[in-house]
Formats: structure tokens, C-alpha cells, sequence
């Protein structure tokens, strides 16, 4: 879904939203940033993201913790840039399960870290509502 206009993303994604700050530094020092720190996992620039705090019950985030998971997933309206050239620039993308979320904008998964470039928003979602996204 590519639309400029931050009402329908707003509707598209629904419910209360705190807004976030990715990080501000440029394309180039978050690239060489990124591949220092994790020489050999893939990483996606994104814009225009927000931040799913998954809404689980009790036992279901022991689960997820049991597992090594944070309860979180970034969903993106803006693919920059990837690594593996699995995502084109303009592409949107939807993480998997969060495992390590550092500094405010290294969002990484089992596979891939995520740089969460500029501003965003964060928001509570069921499991149904984050899937549903693809």
C-alpha cells in the first residue's frame, strides 16, 4: 500500500499512536554504523514506520520471552534500502518478532536488522491485526 496521505495510514493502521524518533543520521554513517555492528546480517533502511507492541496475554508473552522475543514487530510504508536486495526502495515491509531493540532504531529479528529512519509511531495490536498486514 503506497499512499502519501498520513490520514489513510492513520485509518489503514488504526487505534492510538505515540510517536517515536528512528534515528536522524545520514544514509551513508548508518550504513557503514550498521555493517560494523552486525557484520554479517542483513539490514533494511525504512521510513515512514511504526512500531507493534503485540497484545498478549500473560502466557502468551511468557512464550515469546521463553523464546527470546520481544513482543514487538515494525511494519514499514518505505523500503530505503536492503541488503540482500530482497525488498526494492519504495517497497513496504513487516518484520518478524523482535529480538533485540537498540539505541530507539536498531530493530533486529532473527534475520535482518531493521534501521528505523526517522519518525514513526508506536501502537498496541493483536496478533491478528499485525498479521493481517502483507
Amino acid at each position: 500500500m503506497n499512499t502519501d496521505d498520513g490520514h489513510e495510514r492513520h485509518e489503514f493502521l488504526g487505534g492510538p499512536r505515540d510517536a517515536r524518533h528512528g534515528t536522524s543520521l545520514d544514509l551513508e554513517k548508518l550504513t557503514t554504523m550498521v555493517i560494523s555492528r552486525y557484520p554479517a546480517k542483513p539490514y533494511c533502511l525504512v521510513r515512514d514506520w511504526t512500531l507493534f507492541l503485540a497484545d498478549l496475554t500473560p502466557e502468551e508473552l511468557e512464550t515469546v520471552e521463553r523464546a527470546g522475543h520481544l513482543p514487538l514487530f515494525v511494519y514499514a510504508f518505505e523500503v530505503v534500502y536492503d541488503s540482500k536486495g530482497r525488498f526494492q526502495p519504495g517497497d513496504w515491509v513487516r518484520s518478524s518478532m523482535c529480538v533485540q531493540f537498540l539505541d530507539g532504531f536498531l530493530f533486529e529479528t532473527r534475520n535482518t536488522v531493521y534501521v528505523l529512519v526517522g519518525d514513526g509511531a508506536e501502537q498496541k495490536a493483536s496478533l491478528i491485526t499485525i498479521f493481517s498486514f502483507h
